[in-house]
Formats: C-alpha cells, sequence, structure tokens
C-alpha cells in the first residue's frame, strides 16, 4: 500500500513540475518552513507548505516593486531629455 502511496505521490509532483516554473521562493521557503516546522513539534510538511507560500508571495511584491521602479525610471528617463531641449533653447 506504501509503495503504490508513493508511486502516486511522485506521478502527482512529475505532473505539477511544468506548472511550478514560476514559483519562485517557493524551495528557499519550503526547506526553511519545513525545517522550522520539524522542530516546532514534527510539522515538517505543513512548515514547507506554509514557507512555500510565503516566500513565493515575498518574491511576487519583490518583482513588483523592481518592475515599477524599472517603470519609474524609464519614465524619468523619457521625460528628461525633452526638459534639456527646453532648458538649452531658453538660453
Amino acid at each position: 500500500m506504501r509503495q503504490i502511496t508513493a508511486c502516486l505521490a511522485i506521478c502527482a509532483c512529475l505532473a505539477m513540475l511544468p506548472t511550478m516554473g514560476n514559483a519562485k521562493g517557493c524551495l528557499k521557503g519550503a526547506a526553511v518552513g519545513g525545517v522550522v516546522g520539524h522542530v516546532a513539534g514534527h510539522h515538517a510538511v505543513l512548515g514547507a507548505a506554509a514557507g512555500c507560500v510565503i516566500e513565493h508571495h515575498r518574491e511576487k511584491v519583490k518583482d513588483k516593486a523592481a518592475r515599477q521602479n524599472a517603470q519609474a525610471q524609464n519614465g524619468s528617463a523619457a521625460t528628461e531629455p525633452a526638459r534639456n531641449g527646453d532648458r538649452n533653447d531658453s538660453k
């Protein structure tokens, strides 16, 4: 019975691999969460799942902030030559 369960679990993990490509931070969070869950009362699987969710969320927030920062820099760089042109014309 354990062999069948293990085989099904492995097959499910292998089927999910293509969809987990965007899971930034999940592996690091799962590793840390698994260790913390194990130490905090033998709940390694629960800790790994929570760590994966938390780190994935943090990575999404960090990526969003980096995108906004890049857009702000590109926006100011695009308007800066127009300002410089106006200043040079007035001199």
